[in-house]
């Protein structure tokens, strides 16, 4: 794998918590502030403008709905006030919500056109399938821990996500019953790209995943089949994720 960035052009910056990645230019802090009070709308137009446009994403259907999606809602209340920050944030169970700008790059990996399948390994509080619902005909995503599962089932259903299927199971096993996808994006850090997941992308589909121990610095992986069922891999970006859960080790 030929990487495209390496972690020492990112010398200056810690990465900190888990689905961050933390970028040159941030001395004075490793999230940048938001305006104050508790207008969510504006707040989430400052996100994107600030933390995703800034720095690259152009992806004009991805940053739609990173600006229609209320994180807010996919939080802790206790956490609403700080929902719109650079940076992750604890959803219970040991668990987190990745940073926005993680969210929306690695969305926009994908090369969403608004139809076809997606499978996202990693529910966590739902925020991330709720992203990916306006972007593909069909969502499905699994969720290892029971409570998270349900909870996030419950949420995408209230607010209205009704394309998206969520699933109580391992995720490295993938969801077999409705593979192939066209795309699978994977929220936790596997030690290796699971064969399964492999196994269920389609012909010209493409993956995202983070791999690397809990332990190291992680790295952003492109998976892409070709056609004839070749499997190339790309390394992207460091970055550093909680743990896929379940598994093989």
């Amino acid at each position: 794998m030929k990487a495209l960035v390496t972690f020492s052009a990112f010398a200056t910056a810690m990465l900190l918590a888990c689905g961050v990645l933390l970028l040159p230019g941030a001395a004075d802090g490793w999230f940048f502030g938001q305006p104050s009070g508790k207008d969510f709308d504006a707040l989430r137009e400052s996100m994107v403008d600030d933390q995703i446009v800034a720095r690259g994403v152009r992806h004009e259907a991805v940053l739609r709905a990173m600006r229609s999606t209320p994180r807010h809602l996919f939080v802790p209340e206790d956490r609403r006030p700080s929902a719109y920050e650079d940076r992750p944030l604890p959803i219970g169970n040991g668990q987190t919500i990745s940073q926005p700008y993680i969210v929306a790059y690695m969305t926009e990996i994908l090369q969403p056109d608004g139809s076809g399948t997606v499978l996202e390994v990693g529910t966590g509080s739902g925020y991330q399938a709720a992203v990916l619902s306006p972007l593909y005909r069909k969502v499905y995503t699994i969720e290892i821990i029971p409570e998270l599962a349900e909870s996030a089932k419950a949420r995408l259903r209230d607010l209205g996500f009704g394309n998206v299927e969520v699933r109580r199971g391992d995720g490295y096993a993938g969801w077999p019953d409705k593979a192939p996808f066209d795309a699978i994006i994977v929220t936790a850090a596997a030690g290796h790209i699971p064969p399964p997941l492999i196994a269920q992308l389609k012909a010209k589909g493409r993956m995202v995943i983070p791999v690397g121990s809990p332990s190291m610095i992680q790295h952003i992986i492109l998976v892409e089949k070709d056609q004839k069922g070749n499997i190339t891999t790309k390394s992207l970006l460091p970055v550093r994720f909680v743990p896929l859960t379940g598994g093989r080790p």
